[in-house]
């Protein structure tokens, strides 16, 4: 796809490594090359889950490469399959996804990891939204911090441009665990094998679930669900998975789960 983003497949796990030295800032054709990444991703069966990382110790990433834009790699409103990073809007990714932290994260970078369900980061990770400073509008990060983090902290880091330690961070609920960096990817691969023994119908279910119920109430999500109405809820309940489930729970024994 491009010598800028590292894959590797292991199993059902795909690991996807920004590596755009010195601040794996994203350009419009890494955006692009990363959106083809996570499509295939999320339409592969034999792939169950992603992680999501930066090359070296210092970032993560920067977010939107201003060097490539000033020299006229101008945002024309295609950034590829799926948006900024081929994350922040990819239809349907109803597969688990881990944000591994490695350092700076910030403006678009932020964003990449909100896209993301599980945000794990090494003790030296700093998280900020500069983009107040360069007179532009962290737009993704606008929408979805303020549903993730207390009100009050999102507006301060948009407002201010303030930056958050790792430990802060964690405070807020913004990452899940913070770890030592020599052990941020043995962790993120220990999650992720955890992720693929376990049933893709439920994630696929829980995810579509959660997604759709961000613009909806309660009673209404739930009819959704209980009519069958979410296309990964009603394959769900019509699956082999359901029944092995419930037949492994009966003859005390772990389920073999087929997708299907």
């Amino acid at each position: 796809m491009s010598d800028q983003i590292r894959t590797r497949q292991d199993g059902g796990v795909l690991e996807v490594v920004i590596d755009r030295p010195k601040a794996n800032a994203i350009d419009l054709a890494t955006s692009r090359a990363m959106g083809l990444i996570f499509r295939d991703f999320r339409d592969d069966p034999a792939l169950r889950v992603a992680i999501v990382t930066g090359s070296g110790e210092k970032f993560f990433c920067a977010g939107w490469d201003l060097k490539a834009a000033a020299s006229g790699d101008a945002v024309d409103g295609d950034y590829g399959v799926g948006g900024f990073g081929g994350l922040q809007e990819l239809r349907d990714l109803n597969k688990p996804v881990i944000c591994a932290v490695n350092g700076i994260c910030c403006g678009g970078g932020l964003e990449i990891a909100l896209s993301a369900d599980l945000i794990l980061a090494a003790d030296h990770a700093t998280f900020a939204l500069p983009e107040i400073r360069s007179g532009t509008v962290a737009d993704a990060a606008s929408i979805k911090l303020p549903k993730r983090i207390p009100y009050h902290i999102a507006m301060d880091m948009l407002l201010t441009g303030r930056w958050l330690d790792v430990h802060e961070a964690h405070r807020w609920g913004f990452v899940n665990e913070v770890l030592p960096a020599d052990w941020l990817m043995e962790r993120a691969w220990e999650l992720a094998r955890l992720l693929e023994s376990g049933p893709p119908l439920v994630y696929a279910a829980i995810k579509e679930i959660v997604r759709e119920a961000e613009g909806s109430t309660f009673q209404t999500a739930m009819n959704k669900i209980t009519k069958r109405q979410f296309a990964t809820v009603d394959m769900l309940y019509s699956s082999e998975d359901q029944l092995e489930g419930a037949r492994a729970f009966a003859e005390k024994r772990s389920p073999i789960w087929k997708g299907r």
